[in-house]
């Protein structure tokens, strides 16, 4: 078995990258997913972190394969439309913040709910 796994003739290695690379910014959109449907702050935070962590592997392995000339950066944005998304992104930060500014009372008393998860033993061991 441990011969197979040494074997590097069945893919090139630019798509076994292409292929963690892709699985690197799924993994992003699912925890970022978890985070934003986490009801405990505690398993937010870790969600949060690994979103991080997983954002920065990314980044680094993308550096390395586009220094190798083993991926294609798509072409430039135009600065004046990135700008525009940018505006845009900031109003609906700045709203969303108001929003929460207006009802931080409740805010708090929600994340004072019992837990979506129970603790204690696990069923499943």
């Amino acid at each position: 078995m441990n011969s197979q796994l040494q074997n590097t003739d069945l893919l090139p290695l630019e798509d076994i990258l292409n292929t963690i690379l892709c699985d690197l910014k799924r993994s992003v959109r699912e925890y970022t997913t978890a985070t934003t449907e986490s009801n405990c702050p505690s398993i937010r935070q870790m969600f949060t972190e690994l979103t991080d962590s997983t954002l920065k592997l990314q980044g680094n392995l993308y550096q390395i394969m586009s220094q190798n000339n083993m991926y294609t950066a798509p072409t430039p944005a135009p600065r004046t439309e990135v700008s525009k998304q940018l505006q845009s992104a900031q109003q609906t930060v700045q709203k969303a913040q108001q929003f929460v500014q207006q009802r931080v009372p409740n805010m708090n008393a929600a994340y004072q709910q019992q837990p979506n998860i129970p603790s204690g033993p696990s069923k499943f061991m």
